[in-house]
């Protein structure tokens, strides 16, 4: 018989609350082996004896039979003294040291349990809280690190007899499921009409499914906060929804009750399904089969999700609509209600019912949301099934945190060699958006245990940025300035991992604050995280009459790239400009309330105008998004217009082509295509005189499918391009950039 040993195994990552220890526990006991694994500050550790090959095994089951929730970042083996075991066990959970394990996102309820809800002989037979280790809420319910029932919003139902055995059994299924519960232990549903409650328990849901099929508007308490719900095909409750939440035009996310109800709204390919059958659940982007004019209008695009919470999966098979609009509970620009007296108080005039859980939600989640782009994930917001997730190892010797920006903010910590990523927060700006912030900071850093007095803040280079003003009042031990497009570009390079390589990045939004002090948006930089980046090419800089102003009417946009061509011309038909166009020149002409700008948002916003998008946006990007769509029906090659390759030419271009009768879906087209060349030009030439051979893309204007696709197309096989997977390449992915450049910052002036 081998010599038996004794080896202490630390593994990292997202391990709790996830069932990796009853997993151990498992293949422990198949492989006979003796001692013990628990839970600590930094994840899981597991003390082993037996034969050397038994350990063996036991390692790479780590890695290879790990529950399917588990994300391992890392695995250190280290010999260990022998001990008095008998056997293998699970003991209790080590809360001593600085937490800096990985806190797993909340799960999408699982097929067994799915399959329990549905079976009324079972005991949790139409739970809406049904869970067990391989799904459930996590980060939306825990309150402190390591994540214990006692330290969640669970903690004030105590156990039944029957789920007491479970939890406590190595063997089940729900052992050490922090949530878990039963309709004689745990928290219920009630639904509530007019203030009064209408129904509670079971029965509250096929009321709620029988009001949202005649039309009614209700407020559904799910896993991260409020959604406000509506039948999707009801004309009447769609115009009711975005006249009460003052949503005019932006689109809606749908949830369908089955994967073939959603192939039978978009085309769906392999990674959208995995997207959206996988645990995180998130709304998925793909392209519609139809139009859904009072659901997505002006887009080819639609935003479909399914059931990730018993509740959801109860209200269809109870007779609600499918599908059903699902949209955060908020009016436009406001944070998402989580808390159900701040949501009856906020939700007043716009929900006709509210669906209330009694199971209490410790932060505000939304739902994330996620494109694909060329057979990758291309992460749009960060929320519900990744938020808080790490998204890259960093090792620094103190904690820092990205702040982000002030528009679809979120934040980023680094500490214990992780970067993880908040949540989307909101456009800052606003009193509740900006609590929620400093609320999601406090979290963060209170979750980790941070010392402030050691802790880095990153804040973009913008000086009247919310977040940089509330950066300053952190009672931080140092501040680091960080570009808004450097950042951009690292927070891509952060999650692939590449740090140190040279690129050229191409970063492309509306607007962030130079280095020169003007405006930037459409930038070519070469160089890394690790040795900075250089600004060596840009769209060319106009100036912006009125500043913001001009991000809210594209023909004031137009304006900058247009200052001397007759307005009357342009007021007449075809292109129908208001007067707007005529007073954003005089300001050009006069020479104040006008910036520097080389911002490609703002250049699309022009494009859109003179292709008749001549109104007020109502949402951020809307006319980006319309003359995206409106090029789907085009061809570049009947615009009529020759190779300009100037882009201060393109503007112009396409007012003289549309004055000759061409279809603005050509011109859209052309327009796409234009600024691809262009893009490829200018990173080929940066990459031969940087000699590198990878090209970063980041910034909201990447969102464009059509532009990314053609841009990709157009690049010579000898670059690989990268986007963020994980952060989303619009503002919501600064925040990791800014840890990623302060860190090397760090390192070269500790």
């Amino acid at each position: 018989m081998a010599q038996r040993e004794a080896r202490r195994v630390l593994v990292r990552g997202t391990v709790q609350g996830v069932g990796f220890r009853p997993f151990v526990y498992r293949v422990a006991r198949e492989l006979g082996l003796t001692g013990w694994v628990r839970n600590d500050a930094g994840g899981v550790v597991i003390h082993a004896e037996g034969e050397p090959g038994a350990l063996d095994s036991l390692e790479r089951a780590i890695g290879l039979r790990r529950p399917p929730a588990a994300d391992i970042a890392e695995v250190r083996v280290e010999a260990a003294e022998m001990g008095p075991h008998e056997s293998f066990e699970i003991v209790a959970s080590d809360a001593g040291g600085t937490p800096t394990a990985r806190i797993s996102p909340d799960l999408a309820v699982c097929e067994d349990c799915v399959r329990e809800l549905r079976d009324m002989s079972d005991r949790r037979g139409a739970y809406p809280y049904i869970n067990c280790t391989n799904c459930g809420p996590r980060y939306s319910i825990i309150r402190a690190l390591p994540y214990d029932r006692a330290r969640t919003t669970m903690a004030a139902w105590p156990l039944c007899p029957e789920c007491r055995a479970e939890y406590e059994h190595p063997a089940d299924r729900r052992y050490h499921a922090q949530p878990v519960a039963c309709p004689r232990c745990g928290p219920a549903y009630r639904l509530v009409v007019d203030g009064e409650v209408r129904s509670s328990g079971v029965g509250s849901l096929p009321l709620a499914a029988a009001m949202l099929s005649e039309g009614a508007i209700l407020a559904i308490k799910g896993v991260g906060g409020y959604h406000l719900a509506c039948d999707a095909t009801d004309a009447g409750a769609l115009l009711r929804l975005r006249e009460r939440k003052f949503r005019k035009e932006k689109p809606f996310a749908v949830m369908t009750a089955s994967l073939a109800s959603a192939h039978g709204l978009a085309t769906l390919g392999p990674v959208q399904v995995d997207l959206l059958t996988g645990p995180a659940r998130p709304i998925v982007l793909a392209p519609a089969r139809s139009v859904l004019p009072l659901v997505a209008p002006d887009t080819d695009e639609i935003g479909l999700m399914l059931p990730y919470a018993p509740l959801h999966h109860l209200l269809f098979d109870a007779g609600a609509p499918d599908p059903l609009v699902l949209t955060s509970a908020n009016r436009s620009s406001e944070p998402i209600a989580f808390e159900d007296g701040d949501a009856m108080e906020r939700l007043a005039g716009i929900a006709d019912a509210f669906l209330v859980g009694e199971r209490p939600i410790q932060r505000r989640v939304d739902d994330a949301v996620v494109g694909v782009r060329r057979g990758r994930p291309f992460m749009i917001r960060r929320g519900r099934g990744y938020a808080p997730a790490s998204v890259a190892t960093l090792r620094a010797d103190r904690p820092i945190l990205g702040v982000g920006a002030d528009l679809k903010n979120a934040v980023a910590l680094a500490v214990g060699g992780e970067v993880f990523v908040s949540q989307h927060i909101g456009d800052l700006g606003d009193l509740d958006t900006d609590r929620a912030f400093c609320e999601t900071i406090d979290d963060l850093l209170g979750m980790y245990e941070v010392d402030r007095a050691r802790l880095v803040v990153a804040h973009d280079m913008h000086p009247e940025y919310v977040s940089t003003v509330i950066a300053s009042g952190l009672g931080a031990g140092r501040l680091v300035a960080v570009q808004h497009h450097e950042a951009h570009i690292a927070a891509v390079l952060l999650e692939h991992d590449r740090l140190a390589e040279r690129v050229v990045g191409l970063a492309l939004d509306g607007t962030g604050y130079g280095h020169d002090g003007t405006i930037w948006g459409g930038e070519v930089l070469v160089g890394s995280v690790s040795e900075g980046f250089r600004r060596v090419g840009s769209l060319p800089p106009v100036e912006m009459p009125g500043g913001d102003g001009a991000a809210r009417f594209p023909v004031q946009a137009a304006a900058a790239f247009l200052p001397r061509v007759d307005a009357l011309a342009l007021e007449a038909e075809p292109f129908g400009f208001p007067p707007r166009f005529r007073q954003a020149q005089a300001i050009l002409a006069g020479g104040v309330r006008s910036m520097r700008s080389t911002s490609a948002g703002r250049l699309f916003d022009a494009a859109a105008a003179v292709c008749g998008f001549v109104r007020e946006v109502t949402f951020e990007g809307q006319a980006a998004v319309w003359l995206e769509h409106l090029a789907g029906g085009g061809k570049a090659e009947r615009a009529g217009i020759g190779q300009t390759d100037a882009p201060e030419g393109w503007v112009p271009a396409l007012v003289e082509a549309r004055r000759r009768g061409a279809d603005p879906a050509d011109l859209a087209a052309w327009f796409h295509g234009a600024l691809a060349r262009w893009l490829v030009r200018a990173a080929a030439g940066a990459a031969a005189g940087a000699g590198c051979s990878t090209v970063v893309v980041s910034g909201g204007v990447w969102q464009n499918r059509r532009l990314l696709d053609r841009t990709a197309e157009l690049l010579p096989a000898e670059y690989r391009l990268l986007w963020g997977e994980l952060t989303p390449s619009n503002d919501g992915g600064i925040c990791a950039g800014q840890v990623a450049m302060a860190s090397c910052r760090l390192r070269q002036t500790p």
